[in-house]
């Protein structure tokens, strides 16, 4: 989706792609055709560093959206996640990329979800949402409930390191549950972002003021019971989702 978007833009950017097949995810429509360019295209897979360095090298801006994104097996997770992870910020630092946008997910909140008032907000309880509902934002620590969710904690603590360590912009992204046209329901509308939310808030932190040093938002379109801050990440990059999840799909508050 990210790739397509940049794409379209030449006069604004030229972009380079890796992934570890030639092919669409299931998740992009089958309307949208994929002209990827072979000369900008890699084949390659993040734990083999030396395909890293080789996709990443004449890079002014890397952005790290891969990883195993089911993290049920520890290997895979370990392979892509773990070391992927590393080998994109090693190698970015190795070849002087000035900034990466680093994938991280709104799983490294899990816990807070299954806490109330935000269980009731994700369950539309809304007789049990008090009217001063503490918004989670990313200053609140992680409260991961799982492998996956815990290797994203570890890509933000990365971006620390290499951050404050080595002078790098490092930019994380909480992304919401992104689906290709609306949420699960009834379960999901609370962290739902449609696909050119998620876009947008990535392009943003790839396009941001060079002041922005460190930083981590939530991808999250604007969610009726949206418990996660999104606020933040219009005040630094202006990031304004267009869609929320009650757009697409009728709901039966109880």
């Amino acid at each position: 989706m990210t790739f397509k978007r940049l794409l379209e833009q030449p006069d604004k950017y030229e972009v380079h792609g890796m992934d570890r097949v030639l092919a669409a995810s299931d998740r992009v429509p089958g309307s949208w055709s994929l002209d990827l360019p072979s000369d900008r295209f890699t084949v390659g897979d993040l734990s083999d560093m030396a395909a890293v360095q080789s996709a990443i090298k004449g890079m002014d801006v890397v952005a790290h959206l891969g990883a195993d994104p089911e993290g049920d097996e520890w290997d895979s997770v370990l392979q892509n996640n773990i070391i992927g992870t590393y080998n994109v910020f090693e190698a970015s630092r190795l070849a002087g990329v000035k900034r990466v946008v680093a994938a991280s997910s709104i799983m490294v909140s899990d816990g807070h979800r299954n806490q109330e008032p935000y269980k009731a907000m994700m369950e539309r309880r809304i007789g049990d949402i008090p009217d001063d509902v503490e918004i989670i934002s990313p200053d609140i620590p992680a409260e991961p409930r799982g492998i996956y969710g815990a290797s994203k904690v570890w890509s933000e603590s990365l971006a620390k390191v290499y951050s404050h360590t080595h002078g790098m912009s490092c930019i994380c992204i909480r992304i919401g549950q992104v689906e290709r046209d609306r949420p699960r329901p009834p379960q999901g509308a609370d962290i739902y972002v449609s696909q050119r939310d998620i876009v947008q808030v990535i392009e943003k932190s790839i396009t941001a003021d060079d002041s922005v040093r460190l930083d981590t938002f939530y991808g999250m379109s604007n969610n009726d019971y949206r418990w996660v801050d999104i606020e933040h990440a219009r005040d630094v990059i202006g990031f304004v989702p267009e869609d929320r999840a009650e757009d697409n799909h009728e709901y039966t508050d109880q």
